[in-house]
């Protein structure tokens, strides 16, 4: 039996599908895959292919193939034509996950605008900010986010998806002759900002492209591993469906389910407004999905629905997380509740600023290392670095850094975040600490969540993992406020499941026998609501800090 490593070394050699050539991208020598698309529009214009197949499925709108192929040309030809959108001009995307909101990127990038997704949960304020940030030549936004800024006036166009989308469609339109060069920007999505403004990661049509290619390897790669078990590799009889509950402004969204999804012909079906679980358990019955990519806690919710087992779910046979580190408790239950005995769990690590690429943990070697993240994709370099910078030894803690074609070129006019974050060679420092084996990568925590308690750290991820498997817990969140002796105190704040009400002196006895002492939370909060979550899944440690640091109520000692 063949093992991971021989495969992506028969997946990689010269002359294969996925060859890893070296080439100067950037000014530095990186790694390549050889057979590449070079413009997102390369990808575009091989959507046909699929022909009256479905693309996106999105309430009462299904869309071909050809039809999206159609809508996309006209919406070109009008941005050029009514619009004047030229190379490097920015289209804003302000919107919940409308299929206009996928025609609308394509539209742009096919014609070298720039496509900037707008996060549809900011208020006014931080509408306004973006807007004047990226200076959009064209706003794009749905009835809902446009109240917002119903009041406010602007000196561009704004097209209303429910009002007026019909301009950018209308006519059979050609589209426009266009250029585009590999590392020609094509996407700015701005980042979570827990901390401070949200800064704008400027992706090119290379970084987007080597995220194709690295999830179509993966998938080539998954199945070889399969086989090499003899294990049966899908379902004919059941096309390839995938599940976005994500939404497109993040890059769980926009880049597996709007262009993977078309690269490779597969349906998608699309949630729209708030997440709702027994919508995503109607439509995976309904639509028969195959895939599904969850975020945050998005998985557990449907889990826990009173009618999960009223449900056929059995078509799902891969399962994803993403915006949050994912406990190996909840892993088995994901699995178990999904996808069986089949193996079908997988997750990984990425950064906006990496456009998603580092690494995949998948099946088996996910359960035999079901706290690593996975392995790094082919053609990226991963290193572990100290605070000056300096490479250390496989196994030892620092900083994560990342180098490949998939960094983003810049963050959108920031040269002084950019410098901070971009080191010599284009290395990409993540923020993330972690260490790595020379095979696996593990994330302990980001920089700024670390917990610092009497000179000892402390990774917050192992707390919550360890609060996490006590049965009548749903989730939890753990952080650090100042303390006057100890510099930080460790403070839990505790989902617990419907109907479970364990004093808080057994969820510190739990975690008595399973982590030393040091390690226990000091104070505890159970909450009567979920833990507060952006759009990403990512936990808002800032909301619950600023909420619980002056508070001393439950304290346990």
């Amino acid at each position: 039996m063949k093992t991971v490593d021989q495969i992506e070394a028969e997946l990689t050699a010269p002359g294969a599908p996925f060859e890893i050539i070296e080439e100067v991208v950037l000014g530095e020598k990186m790694k390549v895959f050889k057979d590449r698309d070079r413009s997102l529009r390369e990808i575009f214009d091989k959507s046909t292919d699929h022909g009256d197949n479905e693309y996106i499925i999105c309430g009462e709108q299904r869309i071909t193939f050809n039809q999206h192929y159609a809508l996309v040309n006209a919406a070109a030809h009008n941005l050029r034509d009514k619009y004047d959108i030229q190379k490097g001009d920015r289209v804003a995307i302000l919107a919940d996950n409308h299929p206009q909101w996928i025609i609308t990127f394509w539209a742009t990038v096919c014609i070298g605008g720039i496509a900037v997704g707008l996060n549809g949960w900011w208020t006014r304020d931080e509408i306004l900010y973006s807007l004047e940030d990226c200076e959009p030549k064209l706003l794009v936004v749905d009835r809902k986010r446009l109240d917002r800024i119903k009041d406010d006036e602007f000196a561009f166009p704004i097209v209303c998806i429910e009002e007026n989308f019909s301009e950018l469609t209308d006519g059979d339109g050609v589209m426009p002759e266009a250029e585009i060069a590999e590392d020609d920007p094509a996407l700015i999505l701005y980042t979570s900002g827990t901390t401070g403004r949200a800064k704008g990661a400027l992706l090119s049509h290379r970084a987007l492209i080597t995220f194709v290619h690295s999830a179509v390897f993966s998938g080539f790669r998954m199945m070889m591993l399969e086989m090499e078990a003899g294990k049966k590799v899908g379902d004919a009889s059941i096309p390839n469906c995938g599940l976005f509950s994500a939404p497109l402004f993040h890059l769980s969204g926009l880049f597996t389910g709007a262009i993977v999804s078309l690269a490779v012909g597969m349906k998608t079906v699309w949630t729209v407004g708030r997440f709702d679980p027994e919508e995503v358990l109607k439509l995976i019955e309904r639509e028969k999905v195959t895939t599904w990519a969850s975020l945050g806690n998005m998985a557990t919710r449907v889990l826990d629905h009173p009618d999960f087992d009223k449900y056929d779910v059995s078509t799902v046979s891969r399962i994803g997380s993403g915006g949050a580190p994912t406990s190996e408790q909840q892993q088995k239950r994901m699995t178990a509740g999904f996808t069986g005995t089949g193996g079908g769990m997988a997750l990984g690590y990425g950064l906006t600023e990496s456009a998603g690429v580092g690494t995949h943990n998948w099946g088996e070697l996910l359960k035999e290392h079901p706290n690593s993240v996975g392995r790094v994709f082919p053609g990226i370099e991963i290193t572990i670095r100290d605070e000056g910078n300096n490479e250390v030894a496989n196994g030892a803690e620092g900083e994560i850094c990342i180098r490949g074609t998939c960094v983003m070129l810049e963050y959108w006019r920031r040269p002084e975040a950019t410098e901070e974050t971009m080191a010599p060679s284009r290395w990409l420092r993540t923020g993330d600490i972690g260490c790595f084996d020379g095979e696996f990568l593990y994330v302990n925590t980001r920089a700024r969540d670390l917990i610092l308690r009497n000179a000892e750290n402390i990774y917050p991820v192992e707390v919550e993992h360890c609060i996490e498997t006590h049965p009548a817990v749903q989730e939890a969140a753990v952080f650090g406020v100042h303390h006057a002796e100890w510099g930080q105190e460790i403070v839990a704040a505790v989902v617990l499941r419907s109907g479970s009400k364990p004093d808080v002196s057994i969820l510190r006895d739990h975690c008595s026998g399973m982590i030393a002492k040091f390690k226990i939370p000091t104070r505890w909060y159970i909450l009567d609501s979920d833990i507060p979550r952006n759009a990403a899944g990512k936990i808002l440690k800032n909301i619950l800090r600023d909420k619980f640091s002056q508070t001393h109520d439950q304290i346990t000692q």
